[in-house]
This record gives C-alpha cells, sequence and structure tokens, in this order.
C-alpha cells in the first residue's frame, strides 16, 4: 500500500485542504498519515502543506522543505508559499514537485504524473468548488472551506496573490458536508475560509443567510465562524445575528482590527474607520449577550507615529477584546506596503512587547470573572499536559487529562483558576 504524509503548517483553510488532499489520497487506496517529521523512508510521499503569512514562518518551513527534500520520499509542496513563492521552494529543494492552493483536488494527478515524469508542476490557476471533491470529516472537529480568495486588497498581505480572487462554494454542498460529518461523529464545525465575511457575495448571498440554511440541519453539534473581515460586516448584519439565534453556534466572532487609527487603516485599504468597527462590536455585544471578540492587531506598520500606536493601545483598554493576536508588521515580497520605508526594528518590537502585555492583562482580568462559574462545555482536543474544552462563547476550559473525560463529549466544568489565555476547570458532572 502507497504512503504518504501530510504536514499542514498556518491556518484552518489550510487544514481543510489536507483533508481534502486525505480524503483524496485514502479513496486511491492509500495509506496517510497527518503530522510533522517524518522518519526518513518511512513514506513514499512527503507532502508539506505551506503557509507564507510571516516571514519567521516561511524561514522555519524553508527549512523544513530543505530537510524533507533528502529524506528519500517524493516531495510535493502545497499551500500559500507554493502559489506566491515557488522560487523560493525550488532554491531550497529543486526536485520537489509544486501544487498551488486551488489545485489541492488534483492531488491524485499530481502522484500520478510524479509517477511518471519524477516532478510535476501544477500551478496554473485553477477555478474550482473545492467540496465537489470533498470526502466528508471523520474527526471531532470537522473543517469545513466555504470559500478561498478574498474581495480585499490590504496592502500587507500577499495572501490574496497566492489564493486569488473571491471564490464561493456552493452552499448546497457546504450544508451536505456539514450533515455528513455530523453523522459521521463531528460535533464541532469549523467554517473556515481566507475571509469568511466574503462568503457568498459573488454569488448574491452572505454569511449570515448561510448559518440560517445551517440551522435546519439535525443534530448536538457547534459552528465556529473563521475570521471575518469588518469591511463587509455592514453589508448584512441584521442578517448575522439572526443567524447566531441557533444555540449551536458558537457565541463567538473574529473580526480582525489590524490597527485603531484611521489614517494607519486607510494606508493599509482597510475598507471602514474605527468608528464603523466600534460601532459593530457594540451591536453585536448588545443583541448576542456573552459574545466573545476576537481581534488582531499590526504592530508597526510603515509610518506609524507613537500617537497611533497609543490610539491601538486604548482601543484595547476600553473594548477589551476576549483575545487579541498581536503581530509584528513584516514586509511580504508580493504586498504593497513591503515598498514603504520600515520602521525600525527595535520600535517595532518595543510595541509588539507592550501591546502583548497589555492584551494578556485585559484577557486574564476578565477570564478572572468567571472563576467560580460551571458551565457546559465541549471537549475537543487534547495536548500532553490537557483536554481542551470550549463553552459557548468558545472559550478554551482546560482540564486535566485524568479527569475521566472523553473527546466529543459535552459536560458540566467548574473554572477553579485562569491563565491570560484560558480557564482551568474540574469536571463537576456529565451535561444532561
Amino acid at each position: 500500500m502507497p504512503s504518504a504524509l501530510i504536514e499542514t503548517y498556518g491556518c484552518t483553510l489550510n487544514h481543510a485542504d489536507s483533508e481534502i488532499m486525505e480524503g483524496l489520497l485514502k479513496a486511491q487506496g492509500f495509506s496517510v498519515e497527518n503530522g510533522r517529521f517524518a522518519q526518513a523512508g518511512s513514506h513514499d510521499y512527503i507532502i508539506i502543506n505551506t503557509c507564507t503569512v510571516k516571514t519567521p514562518t516561511e524561514q522555519r518551513i524553508l527549512d523544513r522543505i530543505a530537510k524533507a527534500s533528502g529524506k528519500g520520499a517524493r516531495l510535493i509542496v502545497t499551500g500559500c508559499m507554493a502559489s506566491a513563492n515557488a522560487d523560493r521552494i525550488r532554491r531550497v529543494a529543486p526536485n520537489a514537485s509544486i501544487v498551488t492552493t486551488s489545485n489541492v483536488h488534483r492531488i491524485t494527478d499530481a502522484i500520478e504524473g510524479i509517477e511518471k515524469a519524477g516532478t510535476v508542476d501544477f500551478s496554473a490557476y485553477s477555478r474550482v468548488d473545492k467540496l465537489s471533491y470533498a470526502t466528508g470529516a471523520e474527526g471531532v472537529i470537522a473543517r469545513i472551506p466555504i470559500s478561498e480568495g478574498c474581495l480585499s486588497s490590504c496592502s500587507f498581505c500577499e495572501t490574496k496573490f497566492a489564493r486569488g480572487p473571491l471564490n464561493s462554494f456552493s452552499e448546497e454542498l457546504i450544508l451536505k458536508a456539514i450533515e455528513l460529518s455530523v453523522k459521521r461523529g463531528s460535533k464541532e464545525i469549523e467554517l473556515t475560509s481566507q475571509d469568511v465575511g466574503a462568503y457568498g457575495l459573488d454569488r448574491k448571498t452572505n454569511i449570515g443567510r448561510l448559518l440560517s440554511g445551517i440551522s435546519s440541519i439535525d443534530g448536538d453539534f457547534r459552528v465556529r465562524v473563521g475570521m471575518l473581515n469588518p469591511e463587509h460586516l455592514r453589508k448584512y448584519i441584521d442578517e448575522l445575528i439572526s443567524g447566531y439565534r441557533d444555540g449551536r453556534i458558537y457565541r463567538f466572532i473574529h473580526l480582525p482590527l489590524q490597527s485603531a487609527s484611521n489614517r494607519i487603516l486607510k494606508e493599509m485599504d482597510r475598507r471602514y474607520t474605527i468608528e464603523q468597527f466600534c460601532g459593530h462590536i457594540e451591536e453585536l455585544r448588545s443583541k448576542i449577550p456573552g459574545i466573545s471578540i476576537e481581534t488582531d492587531m499590526i504592530v508597526g506598520y510603515p509610518g506609524e507615529s507613537q500617537e497611533e500606536f497609543e490610539e491601538s493601545m486604548e482601543f484595547i483598554r476600553r473594548f477589551r477584546p476576549t483575545f487579541t493576536n498581536v503581530s509584528r508588521f513584516g514586509a511580504r515580497p508580493h504586498a504593497k506596503a513591503s515598498q514603504l520605508k520600515q520602521l525600525p526594528v527595535d520600535v517595532i518590537k518595543e510595541r509588539s512587547s507592550s501591546m502583548s502585555r497589555l492584551a494578556r492583562s485585559v484577557q486574564g482580568d476578565d477570564l478572572k470573572k468567571l472563576v467560580g462559574i460551571s458551565e457546559s462545555v465541549l471537549v475537543t482536543e487534547e495536548n500532553e499536559r490537557s483536554l481542551i474544552a470550549r463553552d459557548d462563547s468558545y472559550r478554551i476550559i482546560a482540564l486535566d487529562r485524568k479527569c475521566g473525560a472523553k473527546i466529543g463529549e459535552r459536560i458540566l466544568a467548574k473554572a477553579h483558576a485562569n491563565t491570560s489565555v484560558c480557564l482551568l476547570g474540574r469536571v463537576v458532572g456529565a451535561d444532561s
């Protein structure tokens, strides 16, 4: 039986692409392992699904590609780096085959080509509905891609260069994929995309209407809505809020702000103002009680003044996001902002440290208010030390691995302590 290892880096959409490839390979009789750092000679193929959002991440992946190219297995590189920076891949692994993000559905064709010619290059853009090739997830968490590409032109990002224009997938196929995954035992459905907020705008629909469609599916499961670009929210916020009325939708939304300075937002080509963003947060919090707000912030964008940085700090103090991802600006090859004069590295580091400390403080203080409360949670994952559960606002409750709970179960857990990123809990009973 031929074997393949799939290593996945980056976002949930990349993981969804890997699940599509895994299903297609298994249908062709392959033994497939998901993981990293296979032993030399243990697989016929190594497929590395890459990320290109940040320069340090890209360098780590390139190091991994170079090492994998010497293992004896045939190497296939896919993901955003294969689409945006294939030249860098070829420099470290000349014999690697390239399969871009829009061609992951052709993974078995790629392997057939490799068997005949040694290497292949599937780089031509292919506009397809990837869910036509999905075989359904088998784990507790099902990652369902609903579109790829986007309608934005953010000056700091090269992901659009990698994934192309918006391509929303069929609502009918999305609902079928969710239904099949639930029947196979999935308890958490992650709707994923480069920008969930753009979903359907090329099909005269939107993410709110999709959530309403999901409400017709029977079963005990939860749905996590992926990252949503704020520029689209005003187009359908009422329909989105209506979709969240189904109690199976996690009361959670990921809205990346990036900066609280209107001047910087304009420089970034973000098509909203800080006033509009804050208005959306206030409306969501008032109409969806208990909703968690996750956001992203970039510090050190070219030309960002100390005063503009302080505007972003004040936003965090005032609006207190449930979780804040802080990133240092880094120039990406195909992004417009890479041509601008960069701020000094030490300034960026200092601002990053200051904002990260503030975000951790805000997050920890708000989580502390939940200590002592018992909640119904869904156990979804595990690591070396803990079982990871989620409450209905998608907050993490870490449980002792020896607590007796099982992945996929709903239980009652009581928080007894917290860190800056999660609650620490004990099982107090079964969730009836």
